[in-house]
């Protein structure tokens, strides 16, 4: 029995959550959350999981698929008592 002593290997921890087509969509978060994170500078979390800090303006992007997938299967809130 022999010992084999491999190469040393750099290890890079994965930041995204595939193909980078995260970057390229406008993602759905909670309104206020949005707002508060552009203040604030503070990451929040879209309905596709991506964790990012708003900072570029959504228009000028496609909406994420994965947000909008997940979006038009929410229940509609219930209606205002106003």
């Amino acid at each position: 029995m022999s010992t084999q002593i491999l190469p040393e290997q750099k290890t890079t921890p994965q930041t995204s959550h595939g193909d980078g087509d995260h970057e390229r969509f406008a993602h759905y978060a909670d309104r206020n959350k949005i707002t508060e994170a552009m203040v604030t500078g503070t990451p929040i979390r879209a309905l596709c999981g991506k964790v990012w800090v708003p900072s570029r303006d959504p228009k000028k992007f496609p909406v994420c698929p994965e947000c909008k997938e997940i979006y038009e299967g929410l229940p509609d809130g219930e209606p205002d008592n106003e």
